[in-house]
């Protein structure tokens, strides 16, 4: 069964925010910028989730090092897709022809929101699941590690994300909108660190976006 959900807007992380337009250590010059895409933003963004669950055991999940290491306690896995909808990605198209710093920002906005997002869901369904005492594993999507972007096409196929969400897949396996992600997350028996910095799980330290580590 596909279920679809919709949420309200996430808190606004400003500091994320920055951290996706590769400002670091003079936010304050950006803020009036910030605001005003923020501002400009609202109105176009909305949030939608469809997600099923699998069994540990899905075909689709046996060909990749990274998601048998994420699933390996699990017992079930939750597949879903998020969205925050075409017309941000129209506002972001306009603003590139027009005024590229202020479609920079509102680039990294959407980043910062469609992550937003995801952690709002995992949050909702990790409340849901502690009533069976079990909680997720953090989540991971194609491209991280060894998850080939191909996978894609299986995602959508079992999500149906085009009539469930509004949310197609190219012949090049570009999402549209752009601003969405497709991931996945073990159901386990025991609880998982719900906060945990998910970039402190990639090798990758030299990354430009990496997240700083918490204090």
């Amino acid at each position: 069964m596909i279920s679809t959900k919709i949420f309200d807007p996430p808190a606004w992380n400003r500091r994320e925010i920055l951290r996706y337009a590769r400002i670091r250590g003079e936010g304050e010059a950006f803020e009036p910028l910030l605001e005003e895409c923020i501002a400009e933003a609202a109105g176009a963004l909305s949030y939608r989730v469809c997600y099923t669950v699998l069994p540990a055991d899905h075909p689709m999940l046996r060909d990749s090092k990274t998601i048998c290491k994420a699933i390996r306690d699990a017992e079930e896995v939750l597949l879903f897709a998020a969205t925050v909808g075409a017309p941000f990605d129209r506002l972001i198209q306009r603003y590139s022809m027009l005024l590229p710093s202020k479609a920079l920002m509102l680039q990294a906005i959407g980043a910062e929101r469609v992550e937003s997002l995801c952690d709002a869901f995992c949050n909702q369904m990790n409340t849901e699941l502690a009533e069976r005492k079990k909680s997720l594993t953090p989540r991971v999507s194609p491209g991280y590690g060894d998850i080939p972007l191909a996978m894609q096409r299986d995602i959508f196929a079992l999500l149906d994300c085009p009539r469930k969400i509004g949310l197609t897949l190219d012949d090049s396996l570009l999402m549209s909108p752009s601003k969405s992600v497709t991931a996945l997350a073990g159901i386990v028996s025991k609880q998982y660190n719900t906060k945990l910095n998910k970039c402190s799980m990639c090798a990758k330290t030299d990354c430009a976006y990496r997240a700083e580590e918490e204090i």
